[in-house]
């Protein structure tokens, strides 16, 4: 059987027997109640999986939900990853609550398209029948299915069978699912083993493709697995496109090493995170409106999970009320911008909410108009604009191409593009060339302008320093700013002009360090001393003295000095003229022309100086690169 260019998947709601069971293994020949206690109890309890065949082409993947409101979650499991619906309504009952619950799920994930079977129409005259259809469009007015076909069906008959399968082709004739092709992600519903093979996992292929021998991950655990089989439809395949129900066979798993919810993926491709950022809508049918800080069944993909909702600017989200709000979890959780999920209340136990991710990985703020603003933002943006308001909420830790593939969930060839036009108008930085992380304008800019307020500052504290070292600028961003973003902002500041470098020091553009007069007459006093000493410097203390220079003053000037090329610091509280030291070294190199070796005596024969001088001497030249020490000798360091 080919497969159809775009895969699709086909799932079945309703109310508990009406029949879906009974009308997919009508339509496909397959019995998806696979389960003793099913078979026994003559109900739905798992998710049920089949495949139906239109053409010689064409294949649909069907997920059978139970219908049961016990199981409600098993049925979120499967609806999270359909393409279209059937509902299932029993022409002898009409719209029960769990064909509006269903309806609702489907409306809440997301689903656009479907149609409608009218079951057991052979147990019904024909006016009971139309009353029957009449409740069903009632019950659907305001709906994605309200102008949806539907169609009379017996599965004990056959009745419309025909109808419905041509229905179904006719709907899907034409559609085409939007999904990514570079993001494989397969939330696993069913977990077991099979006898020969080991431990298998199956799931609807959300995105992306898995390939056989493919390097897998579990998330959020970070299990690490190969995929040694794959089957799709029960036939093994090398490939595995998006949009169908797929088994995976895992290497060197057992079946207690997996849950359900668990979302099988590439490594590096899904970032679990405590919290994210929501769009939530509170169903007009909730008997009660969502309380700040409530604690609720949070279903996402195959996931069941207890979490906490956290409002950003009300207490309450009334019935029929859109909202943004935070999603707290006791453990990391892994999601991808535009998610859909469902919400199901504690008591009663219900669905009452759903809506959209858009942020996964929130970050736990207050609540503050600045962190509503920064969701509201995301919440409504697409392309570029997304990029760049992700990048924002980010701060400075700033995301990877890969995060942002997860963030915005863009195609990586439409994120390359959308992130080279924000470089190219810097709204977006690349400061870290390995991981390819970037950071927003905003982000950059905040922190130069800290980097920049801590330079004026110093300025005005003390004006006779030429400036300070680049470590006391970035660290004047902030603790927790990554290195590398703190080094480029700098490099892009200098190459601005907003920055400028004198030696190893960094001052703002015309900054010019002054002495008060008296402290000028000091500098000049101090320089002219140690130049006329050359290598055998005064005392530092009997020069302050001299000079009647308070420490405080001294280090000011001595800064000045050595920050002015005018001296050289060979170690503490130890100075030369910088003129004397020039000449050193070039004595030095002008030896190594006939000597091989240069050691303490030799070096003393050479400067005629003590060894008070000559020990702190020949180490700075080597920390100056001119020598390096071999053993108890000094060689000339070949440039």
């Amino acid at each position: 059987m080919a497969a159809h260019s775009a895969p699709l998947v086909m799932g079945t709601a309703g109310h508990i027997d009406h029949g879906k069971t009974a009308l997919v293994r009508a339509l496909t020949g397959i019995d998806t109640d696979r389960l003793r206690e099913e078979k026994k109890r003559g109900i739905t309890i798992e998710l049920g999986f089949a495949h139906l065949d239109l053409a010689p082409d064409l294949r649909v993947s069907v997920v059978d939900v139970p219908g049961h409101e016990k199981f409600v979650k098993n049925m979120v499991a499967g609806a999270s990853g359909i393409d279209f619906v059937l509902l299932v309504v029993a022409a002898d009952e009409g719209v029960m609550p769990q064909t509006r619950e269903h309806l609702e799920i489907c409306q809440l994930l997301g689903v656009g398209a479907g149609l409608v079977a009218i079951t057991k129409a052979d147990l019904v005259d024909e006016e009971l029948l139309e009353l029957a259809m009449d409740d069903v469009r009632g019950a659907l007015a305001g709906t994605f299915l309200e102008d949806s076909v539907m169609i009379p069906v017996s599965s004990h008959t056959g009745q419309g069978l025909d109808e419905l399968r041509g229905a179904i082709a006719d709907l899907i004739k034409d559609y085409i699912p939007e999904r990514r092709s570079d993001l494989a992600r397969l939330p696993v519903d069913r977990v077991f083993t099979m006898k020969g093979h080991g431990t298998v996992v199956t799931g609807t292929l959300v995105s992306g493709e898995f390939v056989l021998g493919d390097e897998v991950v579990l998330f959020p655990t970070g299990t690490r697995t190969k995929i040694r089989g794959l089957q799709s439809h029960s036939e093994s395949v090398e490939r595995a496109p998006a949009g169908r129900r797929t088994a995976v066979n895992l290497a060197g798993l057992e079946v207690e090493d997996i849950e359900r919810g668990e979302i099988l993926a590439r490594p590096g491709t899904l970032f679990p995170s405590n919290a994210w950022d929501l769009e939530i809508t509170c169903l007009s049918s909730s008997p009660r409106p969502l309380r700040h800080r409530a604690e609720v069944h949070f279903h996402h993909g195959s996931s069941e999970r207890m979490a906490r909702l956290y409002f950003f600017d009300r207490d309450v989200l009334e019935p029929g009320d859109t909202a943004l709000c935070q999603v707290r979890f006791p453990e990391p959780e892994s999601a991808v911008f535009a998610d859909r999920f469902v919400v199901r209340s504690f008591a009663p136990l219900r669905t009452v909410a759903g809506g959209r991710v858009v942020n996964p990985f929130g970050k736990r703020v207050r609540r503050r108009e600045e962190d509503l603003e920064a969701v509201r933002k995301l919440a409504g943006a697409t392309g570029e604009e997304l990029v760049e308001a992700q990048l924002d909420r980010s701060g400075a830790s700033g995301l990877s191409f890969a995060e942002l593939m997860a963030a915005t969930n863009m195609e990586s060839r439409n994120l390359d593009k959308a992130l080279q036009a924000l470089s190219g108008r810097r709204k977006a930085l690349l400061f870290d060339k390995e991981e390819r992380r970037y950071a927003s304008q905003h982000t950059t800019e905040t922190l130069w302008e800290k980097a920049a307020a801590f330079l004026a500052a110093f300025h005005k504290k003390e004006p006779a320093a030429a400036g300070v070292s680049r470590g006391a600028l970035t660290q004047a961003m902030g603790t927790k700013v990554p290195a590398k973003l703190a080094h480029v902002i700098v490099e892009r500041a200098l190459k601005d002009g907003l920055v400028e470098q004198e030696q190893d020091r960094l001052r703002l553009p015309g900054h010019t360090a002054t002495l008060a007069a008296d402290l000028e007459a000091v500098r000049e006093g101090m320089a002219q001393r140690f130049a006329a000493a050359g290598l055998t410097p005064p005392n530092l203390k009997d020069v302050l003295d001299e000079l009647g220079v308070p420490a405080k003053e001294a280090n000011t000037v001595l800064g000045m000095l050595t920050d002015g090329g005018t001296l050289v610091k060979v170690k503490e509280d130890m100075y030369f003229d910088a003129q004397a030291i020039a000449a050193l070294i070039g004595s030095v190199r002008e030896y190594f022309d006939t000597h091989d070796e240069l050691g303490l005596a030799e070096f003393k024969d050479l400067t005629n100086l003590t060894r008070k001088y000559l020990i702190p001497l020949l180490e700075y030249l080597d920390k100056e690169k001119v020598t390096v020490r071999v053993g108890d000798k000094r060689q000339l360091r070949r440039r």
